[in-house]
């Protein structure tokens, strides 16, 4: 059977790397299998669902160097979701409930406060047809829940109900039916919870592994008895901690935190984002890894921990310059074009060890093409005046700068910092950067010049 997997965000907002951490481990999951790979958009609520978020999220992932082999959309889907819930109205496991938000909540007050679980009672299963007639003739209008299969005979009377998988993070999970509620499926409005859908498409698509947070662990069981009430063998489950602050903080769609065009706009490279998300939280070392196949060597869901994956959002600035670091020059070359820099190899080398991100790469552009006013400390005023007149003739190569302060620290005494760092500041403005040996020639001698007082 060919490995299937699915990343089903809702388009309500933009993603973030606790998003990317799940559709990483899909694509990843995939690729190792020789699998496919569906974004599948949740967008049936209505009212928050925009199609622009839809659009932003495959940017986004393209970004990632994740692209699918299918995308779909639930919301053109709806008459394959009635189908089903039909099915289950009619075999007698969908049934219509008429409290409201606050019943409920006053139902679920007076379980606590006599020790029992907040679970809902079934108390609409006793509505007669008349009763249900006169609730909707109030303007009522029902919400539809799934009968769990935990009774033998009378569903008053519960038993304990061991739903059992084998996580391929998490190792075996049980969950018991009898301690859940019935689920909501359809809402008031007629409208589609996030359940029933997911699960008809994962049949229809034949999705074969199921990749997601840990969030979801409780719904698994009840998903488990949907799919068996639909004629369906569930998938495998696989639920990885999720990504959060060193704090602990949780990562919000909404609150735009983190959020992958954030990380882009911010100069970041794709695989410091790919590399954080999918190896924070494993017993595998956080580093960077150079490429999306590279990863997938490494990827491991067995290596998942059970405790929260904690991160620093600085660990991604530390990631990122050193994937910068490594970059050869072909894998730059059109992007620094693009910046208003005429690029060549020597350029890059010179400058990449000193680049936190490929755009740090333009502030060495403008010190080697100047104009550029240097920084010139007043007690250092009369040694960059006899730098200036001790340069040696001829082109500026490799060789030029050893010979220069050579001559200068035989002339004037001066040695280490104090013979280097004043020439330093006066021909690029800076107190660190790329090694003046390499970077002289490519400034030089007009632009050393006219930086050094005559």
């Amino acid at each position: 059977m060919k490995v299937t997997v699915r990343f089903a965000p809702s388009p309500t907002g933009h993603i973030h790397i606790g998003n990317s951490r799940t559709a990483l481990f899909n694509w990843l999951f995939a690729h190792q299998h020789d699998g496919e790979f569906i974004l599948r958009f949740d967008d049936t609520d209505r009212e928050r669902s925009r199609d622009e978020f839809a659009e932003a999220i495959k940017v986004d992932l393209a970004w990632l160097g994740i692209r699918p082999h299918r995308v779909e959309r639930q919301s053109d889907r709806v008459a394959l979701y009635d189908a089903a819930a039909e099915k289950l109205k009619a075999d007698g496991l969908l049934y219509p409930c008429f409290e409201t938000p606050d019943e409920l909540e006053r139902r679920r007050s007076r379980a606590r406060a006599l020790g029992r679980p907040p679970v809902y009672d079934r108390a609409a299963l006793k509505l007669t047809d008349e009763e249900k007639a006169a609730l909707e003739s109030e303007g009522r209008r029902p919400h539809w829940r799934f009968l769990l299969p935990n009774y033998d005979d009378d569903p008053f009377e519960t038993k304990r109900t061991e739903v059992t998988w084998n996580d391929l993070c998490r190792g075996e999970q049980s969950v018991d039916l009898a301690s859940l509620s019935d689920p909501i499926l359809i809402r008031e409005d007629g409208s589609y919870l996030y359940t029933l859908p997911s699960i008809v498409d994962d049949i229809e698509m034949g999705v074969t592994h199921v990749i997601r947070g840990e969030d979801h662990v409780a719904n698994t069981g009840v998903q488990y008895a949907i799919f068996q009430a639909l004629g369906a063998a569930g998938p495998v489950f696989a639920h990885h901690n999720l990504l959060t602050t060193r704090d602990g903080e949780g990562l919000s769609k909404r609150k735009g935190a983190l959020s992958i065009g954030s990380l882009r706009d911010a100069g970041l490279e794709p695989m410091a984002v790919s590399s954080l998300a999918v190896l924070t939280g494993t017993s595998q070392a956080v580093e960077p890894v150079p490429s999306l196949e590279a990863l997938a060597t490494r990827f491991d869901l067995s290596t998942v921990s059970r405790s929260s994956a904690k991160f620093d959002p600085c660990d991604l600035e530390g990631l990122n310059a050193r994937l910068v670091h490594d970059m050869p020059f072909d894998a730059v070359s059109d992007r620094l074009s693009r910046m208003g820099i005429r690029p060549t190899q020597i350029f890059w080398e010179t400058v990449r060890e000193n680049c936190s991100k490929v755009s740090d790469a333009c502030q060495y552009w403008h010190i080697v093409t100047g104009p550029l006013e240097g920084a010139i400390d007043d007690d250092d005023r009369e040694f960059v005046g006899k730098a200036r007149e001790m340069l040696p003739e001829g082109d500026v190569d490799l060789e030029t700068w050893g010979s220069w302060t050579s001559a200068l620290k035989a002339e004037t005494g001066r040695k280490g910092k104090s013979l280097f760092m004043p020439l330093r500041k006066a021909l690029t403005g800076l107190e660190h950067g790329p090694d003046m040996k390499a970077l002289l020639p490519l400034i030089g001698r007009q632009n050393i010049l006219d930086r050094l007082p005559g």
